[in-house]
């Protein structure tokens, strides 16, 4: 994602943030316009359930309503609601490891509707990414999809920018090796076939 998109869309966080301080919880639905496809991805990828990150994203909405000042004189208001989504998915993984031990463990493969109309290499590249630490992978998909910095992601995560750049490079490493291991394999099976 280049700088200026980047821009634009953090200044239209500030712009929705500040419509929120002079017109209250009623502003809030631009905000939830704006940012919901981006947190329930973020929030999906830390809950892998596409509902579990529905229910982040909505318990997120729901604590910016109760206290919108809160984003309101935020620094940075689009990490900070990040941390909020991130805090809620994060509590919804809990609930569930808590009901899972004591339902016994239940093995559940989420499937999206769209996972079906996606091609071989993104179905790939998802599957890669999926098989990092889930630390790891929330940095990859701050740092590449929402094109934040070190220094903005680890005031989401509440870490230091050495620890985020860190999990960076070792998912990069990780995601370089599956990738080009695959690529390897494909090759090989194309070649075989002639």
């Amino acid at each position: 994602m280049n700088a200026p998109a980047k821009n634009n869309f953090q200044d239209e966080v500030r712009c929705c943030v500040s419509d929120v301080q002079r017109h209250g919880v009623i502003a809030l639905g631009a905000l939830f316009d704006l940012t919901a496809g981006r947190c329930l991805r973020y929030a999906q990828s830390i809950t892998r359930s596409q509902e579990d990150a529905e229910d982040a994203l909505q318990a997120a909405m729901v604590r910016i309503t109760v206290k919108p000042q809160v984003l309101v004189t935020a620094d940075h208001p689009w990490p900070y609601f990040l941390r909020v989504v991130r805090n809620e998915a994060l509590k919804i993984i809990r609930r569930r490891r808590s009901v899972n031990a004591t339902a016994g463990f239940i093995d559940k493969t989420v499937e999206s509707t769209d996972h079906l109309e996606e091609d071989d290499n993104r179905r790939v590249i998802r599957e890669a990414l999926s098989r990092l630490p889930g630390n790891q992978r929330e940095v990859v998909l701050l740092k590449i999809w929402e094109g934040m910095t070190f220094a903005e992601i680890a005031d989401v995560l509440n870490k230091s920018p050495n620890t985020v750049a860190s999990r960076y490079r070792y998912a990069m490493e990780k995601l370089q090796q599956q990738l080009s291991s695959l690529v390897q394999h494909q090759t090989a099976g194309t070649g075989s076939n002639r």
